[in-house]
């Protein structure tokens, strides 16, 4: 098996355990939006920490439909240093969004996460679509 062939599926792995951690914190978000508010909080501020963190996963949700969109053309499913980036960014979100939601870390930090781990790659693969559908 060549290098690059050994890395479409490794990188569909990450790929998709970060979609399902992400997914995961969407639908058990309580917890990560109680850690983010003081220990007496009225029903407005919940409600405004749950509206950011929901507009947080859902920007990461429209980034990974970029993303899997040039994965899935084969656009970028077969470029080495697109999948090396890919796994390296994917596998480093993954883990520190598991000790987001286990650990409970304030919402702040998701914005800090999702800043350094998907915008730029989600970028790279527009650009790859724009060069090869063009």
């Amino acid at each position: 098996m060549s290098a690059v062939s050994s890395l479409v599926p490794a990188r569909f792995l990450t790929i998709i355990a970060h979609l399902v951690i992400v997914i995961t914190i969407f639908w058990s978000r309580d917890s990560n939006v109680k850690a983010c508010l003081p220990l007496e909080y009225t029903q407005e501020q919940y409600e405004e920490e749950d509206k950011k963190l929901v507009v947080g996963l859902s920007v990461t949700l429209g980034l990974f439909a970029i993303e899997l969109a040039g994965f899935f053309s084969g656009v970028s499913m077969f470029n080495c240093s697109q999948g090396l980036l890919s796994i390296g960014v994917h596998a480093s979100a993954s883990v520190a969004l598991l000790f987001y939601l286990f650990e409970q870390w304030e919402c702040s930090v998701y914005w800090w996460i999702l800043a350094i781990c998907s915008p730029g790659y989600a970028l790279q693969c527009i650009c790859l679509l724009v060069i090869f559908c063009i």
